[in-house]
């Protein structure tokens, strides 16, 4: 499994707080898992 840096998180984080995008759209941008976008918006909140 691949580790993403703490820049690349961020970045889709931005994104998520920032652009009215779909959790699958944010994947599709950032060419991950839609269940590592759901992850990530559930250990930050």
């Amino acid at each position: 499994m691949k580790t993403y840096s703490i820049d690349f998180r961020q970045k889709i984080m931005d994104v998520y707080h920032n652009e009215p995008l779909s959790q699958r759209a944010i994947a599709n941008r950032f060419c991950v898992a839609l269940s590592f976008v759901q992850k990530l918006i559930c250990t930050v909140s």
